[in-house]
């Protein structure tokens, strides 16, 4: 099955020509969010808005930081 046509947009700070590797995210397609890594343009992977949701929550919350 084909990917839809996702419309992929990076932050503002990755959009500095020094920075080569951003986190891209696609919003467009209803009840579907995409991300991909501007390095690897080619692996997206997707979630529901729902997933979206509580992942976004985990990382404002620390839950994902990996500093030692």
């Amino acid at each position: 099955m084909a990917q839809p046509d996702f419309a992929f947009v990076s932050t503002a700070a990755c959009r500095d020509s020094k920075v080569n590797n951003c986190p891209q995210i696609a919003t467009n397609v209803p009840g579907v969010v995409a991300v991909r890594d501007s390095e690897r343009p080619e692996v997206v992977v997707t979630m529901t808005s729902a997933q979206w949701t509580d992942l976004a929550a985990a990382v404002k919350a620390g839950e994902c930081d990996l500093s030692p």
